[in-house]
């Protein structure tokens, strides 16, 4: 929301109550309270209808400093209320002297001017990262909307300070000149509307924001003052937390700390998903003749999705199989599990009138009312729809008891669709705002679908497919981009909602691989599965025609085959980056500016992206091949062609459809694995261990995972000039290390060795000494 009207004047019909000067500064249970007026207090008669700007400054954690400002403190808390987790046992150190009043927090330090003009600066190390000045900040009256009242911050932006995440979003990558409005709509992926709206970003220079308020926030990213950052809320009170890396990284590991990690999922979700897609006519027929055709393709496949009709038209959500089209389903699936197949079928939280569930949710109150008592309902989606209200703990059980028998009919995971139409005007059932639950009622339903699949498939098996979300929704993976077009625009809007999603907090993201709207032309439906297989996890998905490779041409079952036979050899690395997002926050796709925040070239990349912190993906955008890629400096290697490259500058590549630009980052080690038709095997039998371009004084270490995230084999390797040090963690399993492009040692110890077209390949146990 803009508050001026250009530089010097104020909107029309909005009045103002700002920070003028600091009145007193106290400490009140831990905590630094400044009382800030809003004119001068030059004599005590100054006092005589006063307003007051009250600002409690904390700390939840090291490098964080959380910031409330309140006017009025006596409204109505009804909530809802993210859940966060701050660090019990930190304490801040807070002190007020006549110049200041600080609280510090790490590293980070937020001060108070005590003189003069209102001054809020946030201190790095001493030094300055943003603030908030005089006439920054404060209390807004809206009188063109009923008097409607909002406080707002404005922190400062840097020189060269470029902003990112706010969720899923679509728009450019880089949010400086964009008002993000966080308010979750069903927009599509081609919109500045988003199904993912999360109230934090953070910047290039380190450091981010987190706004905490579940309802609508509203930014205008340098798009109202060019080099301010404003962010808005409804009501009296507005609370934020000024979150420190130093770096990208930092930033992404505190948020996800305070507001929730994202969960590890179970491995066989990494491999390739198949659905019915939505309109298209199926039955059990239609499906296994698709299984077959995968399996007589040789294209691995491991999940299969039943989307929208595998119930009754008009009855959704009845959680009951259309007797016409699957008439056993219960002997189907386990034909299909038999065959080594993970199922997932489609749900949303809406009950149509027609649903048997409708009588159920209105007679026991599980459905959401209008203020008279009257189950909320409209004509939109389906006829009569209603929505449940998962604000009451029995409509939860309620819901998840059906979810649960189908768990017990054979499903093993939900797409948790929908969730963005939420109804304002209406009364939960806890009393919860209505306003402030529209976005948060996408973290309650899914939460109640994860928990149950917790509860039935167990605690590391629970696996959604979601496409609406708000912050604390990282913890329920995975999250999907939503209704895509086919085609080389979208391909290019879908990654920049996986990487703006990755940069707000989600460590799991995927996509509908050849588009949604529409059919893909033959040579984007082939460069999608290149991209698709290349994500996090990988979904064949569309709406009115399939997705089966065969239905483009023949090309496009090789391409298929040829990547995601190459995920699977690859998931003991991708799986190394999974492991890492329940424990820092960090996504597996990661924007470029992540791993490499010091490469200003890096700030804007959004066509390419590291899958890990050791691959790197650009996806091919063009019809002819072509792809215009950046690599940061050091000796990059094509991980298909084994060809080396200097980087440091951009490059133009074309590639046919078995290729795109995959390169490993310099001084790395890649695990291979030893298996290419599926995903949960056991990824150190037969690993091999592959090095590339170690650069002298460098380390490249590599860890192998199994189920769960366990620990089984790690192995470093170690460069002083001609000298390689090989590190075994265990030093009873043997290893087989492949020193990409070396095409000869001097000595390796007691390692064995085989000259090979790649390179020298060393088998061995322990640590040893390799000359080179």
């Amino acid at each position: 929301m803009k508050i001026m009207d250009g530089n010097w004047h104020v909107r029309q019909n909005f009045d103002l109550n700002q920070p003028l000067e600091v009145f007193d500064a106290r400490v009140k249970d831990g905590n630094l309270v400044i009382r800030a007026t809003t004119w001068p207090m030059n004599d005590r008669a100054n006092q005589i209808n006063a307003r007051l700007i009250i600002l409690t400054f904390s700390a939840p954690m090291e490098g964080m400093i959380g910031v409330k400002s309140e006017h009025f403190r006596g409204g109505l808390d009804k909530g809802p209320h993210f859940d966060l987790y701050p660090d019990e046992g930190f304490a801040p150190e807070i002190e007020i002297t006549d110049e200041f009043a600080t609280l510090k927090s790490g590293n980070l330090t937020a001060r108070v001017a005590m003189n003069g003009r209102w001054n809020l600066e946030f201190l790095r190390d001493g030094k300055p990262i943003t603030g908030s000045d005089y006439k920054a900040g404060g209390h807004a009256i809206d009188h063109d909307d009923n008097d409607r009242t909002h406080m707002f911050e404005r922190l400062s932006l840097g020189v060269g300070t470029k902003v990112y995440g706010l969720g899923e979003r679509f728009t450019e990558f880089v949010k400086n000149g964009q008002m993000v409005d966080i308010w979750n709509r069903d927009g599509g992926a081609n919109t500045d509307q988003a199904y993912k709206n999360i109230p934090f970003f953070l910047t290039n220079r380190g450091w981010g924001v987190f706004v905490n308020n579940p309802g609508r926030v509203e930014f205008e990213i340098g798009s109202e003052k060019v080099h301010k950052a404003l962010f808005s809320v409804p009501g009296e009170s507005l609370e934020y937390y000024v979150i420190d890396g130093p770096d990208p990284k930092g930033v992404i590991d505190r948020y996800t700390k305070l507001t929730g990690r994202p969960a590890l999922p179970a491995r066989w979700s990494f491999g390739l998903w198949l659905t019915t897609s939505f309109t298209t006519e199926y039955d059990e027929a239609t499906v296994t003749g698709f299984l077959d055709g995968m399996a007589e393709r040789d294209i691995p496949l491991h999940v299969f999705h039943f989307d929208c009709f595998w119930m009754r038209g008009l009855h959704w959500c009845d959680f009951e199989w259309d007797p016409e089209t699957f008439p056993e389903p219960e002997a189907m699936l386990k034909r299909y599990k038999e065959r080594g197949l993970n199922i997932c079928v489609w749900i949303n939280p809406y009950i149509a009138q027609e649903s048997k569930l409708f009588d159920e949710g209105k007679e026991n109150g599980y459905l959401i009312k209008r203020p008279d008592g009257s189950v909320w309902q409209w004509d939109r989606w389906q006829p009569g729809q209603a929505v449940v209200d998962f604000t009451n703990r029995q409509a939860c059980d309620w819901y998840a008891g059906y979810l649960k028998d189908l768990v017990g009919q054979g499903v093993d995971c939900f797409k948790t669709d929908f969730g963005e139409r939420i109804p304002v005007d209406v009364a939960y059932h806890d009393g919860s705002d209505a306003e402030t639950m529209h976005n948060y009622y996408t973290f309650l339903y899914n939460k109640v679908v994860y928990e149950a699949l917790q509860e039935t498939k167990g605690e590391d098996e629970a696996v959604l497919f979601a496409r609406s979300a708000t912050t604390g929704g990282q913890q329920f993976p995975v999250h999907w981009g939503g209704d895509c077009y086919s085609d080389y625009e979208s391909m290019a809007e879908s990654l920049r909602g996986g990487l703006s999603l990755g940069l707000s907090g989600f460590g799991f993201w995927s996509h509908d691989i050849g588009g949604f709207e529409a059919t893909a032309e033959a040579d984007v439906y082939k460069r999608w599965c290149a991209f698709g297989l290349l994500s996090s996890h990988s979904r064949l998905h569309g709406s009115k025609s399939y997705r089966v490779p065969w239905l483009y041409d023949e090309e496009a079952v090789d391409v298929l085959r040829f990547f995601t036979k190459l995920k699977m050899r690859l998931m003991p690395t991708i799986y190394e980056a999974a492991c890492e997002a329940p424990k820092t926050g960090l996504p597996v796709m990661r924007a470029m500016m992540l791993e490499f925040p010091e490469d200003r070239s890096c700030d804007a990349l959004d066509r390419q992206y590291m899958l890990g912190e050791k691959l790197l993906v650009a996806p091919v955008l063009d019809r002819a091949g072509n792809a215009e890629i950046y690599l940061p400096k050091g000796r990059w290697t094509h991980l298909l062609s084994g060809e080396e490259v200097e980087g440091g500058s951009w490059r133009v590549e074309n590639h046919d459809f078995m290729s795109l630009p995959l390169y490993v980052r310099p001084s790395s080690l890649i695990v291979w694995g030893a298996v290419d038709d599926k995903p949960d095997y056991d990824y150190a039998e037969g690993a091999l261990f592959a090095l590339y371009a170690l650069e002298d004084g460098k380390t490249a270490k590599a860890t192998i995972f199994a189920d769960k995230g366990v620990k089984t084999q790690a192995l470093a390797v170690s460069r002083d000039g001609n000298t390689l040090t090989v590190n075994a963690s265990d030093a009873d399993r043997p290893w087989r290390l492949r020193l990409q492009n070396v095409t000869s040692v001097a000595s390796a110890g007691d390692a064995g060795i085989a000259e090979t077209a790649e390179g020298v390949i060393l088998e061995g146990k322990g640590n040893i000494t390799v000359t080179l």
